[in-house]
């Protein structure tokens, strides 16, 4: 059901960028083809562009199976979806919305203000975006979770415009899910619109008929979302480009077979294109791993996915000489997800550089940060956790440089800045401070 990849002896300690080589050529990520998506969304964005909400509205029937004449979200249907909300669901929503929260509260970053010289101030301010379009995926699965982990960071950020858009479904008449209308009432988000794919990315972008357009779009979706957002990054600010979702487990002799197991398959649940890795020392937890999963497949509802996922290349039981090799592996391998079940968990995790998240020990799992740690699920996957953050109040934050020097600590510098523009061949720019003081 998952393939076993033997990296002892075979991986030598040496450059990082070696290493990753290395484990991108032993444990590859699915094929995610952005640049060959372009060629499907491009036309679809500037369609968009060019007739606003009617070509919204024919892509939604065409790709949604369902027309819907008018794509904004009445209140009363979010209202009404709050109302039928199950109260157990809701009271898990309310949860999930307080620690996030909270968390994000204590993200908030205050102006930073530098005196370089006696009279000469430069402040770094943190404003808000002004008008932020948050993506919800309607695809396999209602994340209605997506609309807290977009929504909180970005309101506690202070963002004064936030719109919704998700993919209209036809069981409930051309209108969102329901549990995401739900979730959007919850947060006070009135403007939520029925609309998903590349489309809705560029009605964004764009801005259409009762839409004004937005300056950032955050959000995961599928690949051709992905494809829109890079198209459109001239347009509109993007979070990231996330592709299928992945979970990392390091792991020892100390782990519990039957949880990492478990938390395998709840990755693989996603998509078939998930990647479930686990890389371990230990031949005994590979075996006992190996043994569970199938058991574990044959109870689950998303049966066939799942089995897809774990069968895929992106997928393995990954067996390394120590864990000294397999923090070495999983830093190299940059997951969205890693979990590690070590007997020195935290000071192990403390040595990862790469990960959109680190989830700490056997009762940290994946699932816990999906929905109620406090922590947000939108992070950066195929590998971009080496150079890109996930989903944070600081993604809803612009930082603004604030000069301000008085006359004697400008004279101080003049002879400097002069200096350097001459140096560059750009003498107006000396005498912009120069002609300040004549004589």
């Amino acid at each position: 059901m998952i393939r076993r990849v033997d990296l002892r002896g075979r991986v030598a300690a040496g450059e990082v960028s070696d290493l990753q080589a290395e484990v991108n050529a032993l444990v590859p990520r699915a094929v995610f083809d952005v640049e060959k998506a372009l060629d499907v969304v491009r036309p679809i964005c500037l369609d968009v562009r060019h007739r606003g909400l009617a070509a919204i509205q024919e892509y939604g029937e065409k790709f949604d199976h369902v027309h819907v004449d008018d794509v904004r979200v009445p209140e009363a249907a979010l209202k009404s979806a709050l109302e039928e909300l199950d109260p157990t669901v809701r009271a898990a929503f309310e949860e999930s919305i307080r620690r996030v929260r909270e968390v994000s509260e204590d993200e908030k970053t205050a102006d930073i203000a530098s005196e370089p010289a006696p009279g000469g101030r430069v402040t770094q301010r943190f404003v808000p975006v002004q008008r932020v379009g948050l993506y919800v995926p309607g695809g396999r699965a209602p994340l209605a979770s997506s609309v807290v982990m977009n929504v909180v960071p970005a309101q506690v950020a202070g963002v004064p415009s936030l719109a919704v858009a998700s993919p209209p479904q036809k069981e409930f008449g051309g209108l969102p899910h329901p549990t995401v209308l739900a979730v959007c009432a919850m947060l006070g988000i009135s403007e939520v619109y029925a609309m998903g794919g590349a489309q809705a990315i560029a009605g964004f972008a764009y801005g259409f008929e009762g839409c004004r357009k937005v300056n950032l779009v955050t959000g995961p979706g599928n690949i051709y979302v992905v494809a829109a957002k890079r198209f459109l990054q001239s347009e509109v600010g993007i979070d990231s480009e996330a592709g299928p979702t992945e979970i990392a487990i390091l792991a020892d002799d100390s782990a519990n077979a039957e949880h990492v197991a478990a938390d395998l398959i709840s990755q693989a649940e996603h998509d078939p294109m998930a990647a479930s890795v686990l890389v371990t020392p230990s031949e005994t937890l590979a075996a006992a791993v190996e043994k569970a999963l199938p058991i574990q497949v044959a109870k689950t509802k998303h049966q066939d996915r799942v089995t897809e996922a774990l069968d895929g290349q992106q997928s393995a039981v990954v067996l390394v000489d120590d864990l000294q090799q397999g923090t070495e592996v999983v830093d190299a391998y940059a997951a969205e997800h890693l979990e590690i079940q070590t007997v020195d968990a935290e000071e192990r995790a403390a040595r990862i550089t790469n990960a959109g998240a680190i989830f700490v020990g056997g009762w940290s799992p994946v699932s816990l940060g999906d929905y109620c740690a406090g922590s947000n699920h939108v992070l950066p996957t195929a590998g971009c956790a080496c150079h890109s953050s996930g989903l944070s109040v600081r993604s809803f934050l612009k930082a603004v440089h604030v000069i301000n020097y008085s006359r004697d600590a400008l004279e101080e510098v003049a002879g400097h800045v002069v200096a350097l523009a001459n140096a560059e061949d750009l003498p107006a720019h000396g005498a912009a401070v120069s002609v300040r003081f004549p004589g």
